[in-house]
């Protein structure tokens, strides 16, 4: 159990800085988002049992040579009164942490949950009074508003997506369904749970770069994995066209304003002040300049680590003793 704790400590650390930072600045993502997801979701579940785990088997150390004989241990001590001469100050330490941390990240999750639940819940009220059905498309409401926006509120059977009429102005009708179709992939793949997991894991470790990195490269790859289901839906240079007018509220030439956007030319003179539009702009250039995707091994490389990233801390949990 030693030497397992000393590994789970060492995976943490990896998994807490390094790893997310090299992903975040990879290229191949844009690749195959969904691959992409996955390892996001590995390092960041990983990461998550490594911490607790490192210091959990290190507590329990001195109790037995695995999870269940060790834990049996601790229920004695705690329970039965048995001695606890074995446990250090140390241990004793260690396992108060590794509760402590447990509570926290759970905590935090519950109540991110509830308070992105009731921003919801006050939008869907605002909306009931402020919007109007939509005549043309079914679980659709329309805003008096100028400025171009479309975005969906989920809710279960209630889920619905928000247009302005600004926007529905600026776009024809191939591209207000490119639009229609991005949002209801949202809903239909349930990213906003993705979104409350990653928010709730940088609420938790707001200290943790990574974090942060993590939550905007998960944004930006639900809004390509949307990007992929519209194409397959509408011509991919309608879609295009419908998010730099989305993203400009102007609708250019065709074939002119996303080649601006690519090249950077309506981007200030600090891009990284405007998250938002620079998530569009490499949006616009994946579809522009499509690269090919990742190959059957490139997938299998990048999924099998994953899976091995959820393997290894497990294993190391549930039989330690294993590693020495």
């Amino acid at each position: 159990m030693f030497w397992a704790s000393h590994f789970l400590a060492a995976l943490a650390v990896v998994l807490a800085w390094p790893a997310p930072i090299a992903l975040s600045r990879a290229q191949w993502p844009a690749r195959s988002p969904f691959t992409a997801m996955i390892l996001w979701q590995a390092i960041a579940l990983a990461g998550g049992l490594s911490m607790i785990g490192a210091m959990l088997v290190w507590g329990l150390e001195p109790l037995g040579d695995n999870l269940i004989e060790a834990l049996r241990g601790l229920w004695d001590v705690m329970v039965h009164n048995r001695p606890a001469d074995t446990l250090g100050l140390v241990h004793v330490f260690a396992l108060s942490a590794a509760s402590l941390l447990t509570a926290h990240l759970v905590f935090t999750l519950l109540i991110t949950y509830a308070r992105i639940t009731g921003q919801r819940r006050r939008h869907r009220n605002l909306l009931n009074l402020l919007s109007s059905p939509s005549l043309d498309n079914p679980s659709t409401l329309v805003i008096k508003h100028p400025t171009p926006v479309a975005y969906c509120l989920p809710g279960g059977a209630r889920s619905v997506t928000v247009l302005s009429d600004g926007l529905m102005g600026l776009l024809s009708e191939e591209e207000l369904r490119a639009v229609l179709v991005h949002e209801r992939a949202h809903l239909s793949q349930r990213h906003h749970l993705l979104l409350w997991a990653f928010a709730a894991w940088r609420a938790a470790l707001p200290w943790l770069p990574t974090s942060k990195l993590a939550q905007q490269a998960v944004n930006g790859l639900i809004e390509m994995l949307a990007d992929d289901e519209a194409v397959k839906q509408v011509d991919q240079a309608v879609l295009v066209q419908a998010i730099a007018v989305v993203a400009t509220g102007s609708h250019g030439p065709a074939a002119d304003s996303p080649k601006r956007m690519v090249e950077g030319n309506d981007i200030g003179p600090d891009p990284e002040q405007d998250e938002n539009l620079q998530s569009t702009v490499q949006r616009l250039r994946r579809l522009v300049e499509p690269q090919p995707p990742l190959t059957a091994a490139q997938t299998f490389g990048a999924l099998a680590s994953s899976a091995l990233l959820l393997t290894v801390p497990t294993v190391l949990l549930i039989a330690p003793g294993l590693f020495g």
